[in-house]
Formats: structure tokens, sequence, C-alpha cells
């Protein structure tokens, strides 16, 4: 079949360019273009469940060894509920749980690994708020260092999540499609 667009090409005049033969013109205008379901992240039930759950262990790991610093270094007045064991491990589950589910809901946005970083640096941002309102407020015995303490728990976390879901939810390569999936053509 020939090129329809070598007849849209005009005369140059001889040399090295590459309008000069018009098979390299064929070649580059008629490139294969990726397909749309290429384009998009794949990720399997499987994988996700997987990573789901690497991802809360290692995020209440993580948050616990926060913990422990911060209790060894600052010893919070004992009404200071936050630093004591249950609450974080709580509230790192449930919040671990949703960014799971809003990250499931992004990856199949285009570009949805840098929208996924921009949701949870605002995520963020918004988590430090109640913190900061409870060092200003002096509420149950808290101050800016207990305060310092649970936003340093909100960063591991988002780190944890920006950089494991990501990583190890989306395949490098995507799978390759079975033959009886595309469709037939004989040209």
């Amino acid at each position: 079949m020939a090129c329809r667009y070598v007849s849209r090409v005009k005369p140059r005049p001889p040399g090295n360019s590459i309008w000069s033969q018009p098979a390299q013109v064929c070649s580059i205008l008629h490139r294969r273009r990726p397909a749309v379901e290429e384009l998009e992240p794949h990720v399997d039930s499987p994988r996700i469940l997987w990573v789901a759950a690497l991802t809360i262990a290692v995020s209440v790991v993580a948050v616990l060894a926060v913990r422990e610093v911060a209790v060894r270094v600052i010893h919070p007045a004992p009404s200071f509920t936050p630093l004591t064991l249950d609450p974080p491990i709580i509230d790192t589950f449930l919040c671990t749980v949703v960014a799971i589910l809003v990250f499931v809901r992004i990856v199949f946005y285009p570009s949805s690994i840098r929208t996924w970083r921009r949701v949870a640096a605002v995520v963020l941002v918004l988590s430090f708020l109640p913190d900061v309102l409870l060092a200003t407020s002096h509420d149950m015995g808290g101050g800016w260092r207990e305060a310092a303490a649970l936003m340093t728990m909100h960063v591991v976390v988002w780190a944890i999540c920006v950089t494991l879901l990501p990583a190890l939810a989306i395949p490098k390569h995507p799978p390759k499609t079975r033959a009886l999936d595309r469709a037939l053509s004989i040209l």
C-alpha cells in the first residue's frame, strides 16, 4: 500500500534531509502509536491487596517507632492520649486504608502518579490542622513538642503511602494482551 502522505510532501533539493526520501517520510508518519489501554496503568486485584496489606503494616510499624522515640524524648503527660499506644495504631490503620482507597480510584486518571502525589500532599497539609489546634489550645496537656511528634507521624505515613503504593501497585511493564483480545485483521 502506497503512503498517502508522500504526495503532500513538496519536493526539496536533494541532500541529507529526510524529506528527500519518501520512504522515510512514510515510516515517520506511520509510526505505531500506543493504544489507550497501554497508556493507562494496570493494577491487578491480588497485587493491590498485598500492596495494601504491606503499606498498612509498614505504616503502623513506622508510626509505633516514631511514637516510641517521641515518648522517650518528650515525656508527654499521661493525660495526653494521642501519644498512648492505641490511638496511633487505630488512626494509622484507618487513614492508611482511606489513602489506599483514594489511590485505587486515582490510579486510572491520566498522569495518575502525579495526581496521587498532589492529593497526598494536600491531605498531609490538612492533617496538620488538628495538631496545630491541639498545640495552641494546650488541650489534654499537650504543646508544640507533642504536636511536632504527631506531625512527624503524619509525614512518615505520607512518605510510605506516596512511595510504596505507586512503586509496588503499578507494574513497570503492562501485561501482554492475549491474541484473543486483539481485533483480527487480514492486513
